[in-house]
């Protein structure tokens, strides 16, 4: 949520931009309610605020308006939650000849002009080297804003009535000339647009609200399909199946059958499931006509799971055509909500243009009315474990990634022998056999560069440049036994298999005599 924190913009504008008719006016509109100010110039709404805020509180909104009412009689006040249209960051990121303010500070008082906080944030990522920073948290503050030429008073004040802290109630109080009134309906219409506005981010359902979210949009931009290690007629299938949908409004009106779709990603962990749904989210911003995705973390909120997947699919309909994915479906949709859940995924409420992507790891797990339902999913794509090829192809990687590493031998006889060990393994497991592989040898050799190797590589699932070309050096009388690499990858993958829950292991042997 963006209110309250602000460019440090207050300071921008000459004292002359407050006008002296705009002076005049406002002292007459004091005298005119009671006499004129007091004597030592303090506003009468933020004294009322401090006064309000001392003792015990009803409701700051309507004492607020109240005063605001007293002290302008002649003005028009329209008071709007600073959540749903934030004027002041509007006015932050527009020229100044559309939107501007400037912070009204009295020449004296015994008040203060506002009430705010001052405080540290810290870095996101202490890796990234940043120290982090300094904001404002502003509760109350009192304004002249421009918008289209004409000027309006604004006060933003915040109020916590009663001993609740949560909600928390932050409103902006609007004071206008009647016939200037068309002027602040505009500067709500446009300011709202822009404080729902996706700008370079993505909607992330956590804790029970929506926020936007910077970190998973740039991760998202970072993803293609050309990183994602799949049966390519299935990778086909995949992307049809979403920009097909997308492109076939018309069709499913003239079918006369509701437009909307849901598939189900199963399969091992580590094999894909993720990056492909991100491959999908960074093909669909794409679009000429931008598809947005709404991602969503958990049920947790305030009000309990079934409020937290009404607010869920609320979003998706305000903001379709739409992406919305759910991961880890079966821990998400609970015995609790299974019923709630369904009832919105059939749409009492119509949910056209919603395209929704549930992965799991257990698909026995989910409820028959999830997986075996077309209405609901309509088909299931099914990510096993990686085969021999496949395997080859993601030891490629690594080799193309280390290839500048002078004190590593990786020939390709080292790819396939890789490959025919990790039979059962997951593009996951593989990932750590070579992590782990690499971590010891770096132990071992001082000579060895383990840092570097891992950021060439890249320790998650960006599996860029799969496939290497060949080397022309004849390596297939290599010994492999001579390969400090293929030594102790060797061990790192018994480890890992040792280390196999025997669910896993289960499913290892059946594949093996399936396929035998």
């Amino acid at each position: 949520m963006e209110h309250g924190i602000f460019p440090d913009r207050f300071g921008k504008f000459s004292p002359s931009f407050f006008s002296q008719a705009q002076r005049r006016r406002e002292q007459s509109q004091q005298q005119s309610s009671g006499g004129g100010p007091p004597d030592d110039s303090t506003d009468r709404t933020t004294a009322k605020f401090f006064s309000h805020t001392s003792a015990a509180r009803i409701s700051t909104d309507s004492v607020i308006a109240a005063s605001l009412k007293r002290q302008y009689p002649s003005l028009q006040l329209t008071t709007v939650p600073a959540d749903n249209v934030n004027i002041l960051a509007y006015a932050s990121g527009v020229p100044d000849d559309v939107a501007s303010f400037h912070q009204v500070e009295p020449e004296s008082s015994a008040l203060p002009a506002d009430l705010k906080w001052n405080y540290y944030l810290p870095p996101a990522r202490r890796l990234d080297g940043s120290k982090g920073g300094i904001v404002t948290d502003l509760h109350f503050g009192k304004f002249l804003y421009r918008y289209k030429g004409a000027e309006f008073i604004v006060y933003l004040a915040e109020g916590r009535d009663g001993a609740s802290y949560y909600p928390p109630l932050l409103n902006y109080y609007i004071l206008s000339s009647p016939p200037e009134l068309h002027l602040v309906e505009s500067l709500l219409l446009t300011a709202g647009h822009s404080t729902f506005e996706l700008k370079d981010e993505i909607w992330v359902f956590d804790g029970g609200w929506w926020q936007k979210s910077r970190e998973l949009y740039e991760s998202v931009q970072k993803s293609s399909w050309d990183n994602v290690i799949l049966d390519e007629d299935m990778k086909k299938a995949l992307i049809d199946d979403h920009t097909s949908f997308f492109a076939s409004r018309g069709q499913y009106e003239r079918l006369k059958v509701p437009w909307k779709r849901g598939l189900i990603y199963w399969g091992p962990p580590g094999n894909g499931k993720t990056i492909s749904i991100k491959a999908m989210m960074k093909t669909l911003s794409d679009r000429e006509e931008k598809v947005p995705s709404l991602y969503v973390r958990n049920f947790v909120s305030f009000g309990g799971p079934e409020y937290a997947i009404s607010l869920i699919f609320s979003k998706a309909r305000q903001y379709a055509p739409c992406y919305l994915i759910f991961e880890d479906l079966d821990s998400l949709v609970t015995d609790g909500v299974r019923s709630y859940f369904l009832n919105e995924i059939d749409g009492l409420k119509s949910n056209d243009g919603i395209f929704i992507v549930g992965s799991t790891n257990h698909l026995e797990r989910l409820d028959p009315g999830l997986s075996k339902r077309p209405s609901r999913f309509d088909r299931k794509y099914f990510f096993p474990d990686p085969n021999l090829d496949q395997r080859v192809a993601y030891c490629k990687f690594w080799q193309g990634k280390l290839k500048s590493n002078k004190d590593l031998d990786f020939p390709d006889k080292l790819c396939k022998a890789i490959a025919e060990i990790t039979d059962g393994f997951s593009f996951a497991y593989i990932q750590e056999a070579f992590v782990a592989a690499l971590l010891v040898i770096a132990r071992d050799s001082n000579a060895f560069d383990v840092a570097s190797a891992l950021e060439e590589a890249g320790a998650e699932d960006d599996w860029v440049s799969v496939d290497a070309p060949d080397s022309d050096d004849d390596d297939d009388d290599t010994d492999l036994e001579k390969l400090v690499l293929w030594v102790e990858i060797k061990k790192q993958i018994e480890i890992l298999r040792q280390g196999m829950g025997e669910e896993r292991q289960n499913h290892i042997l059946r594949r093996r005599v399936r396929f035998d």
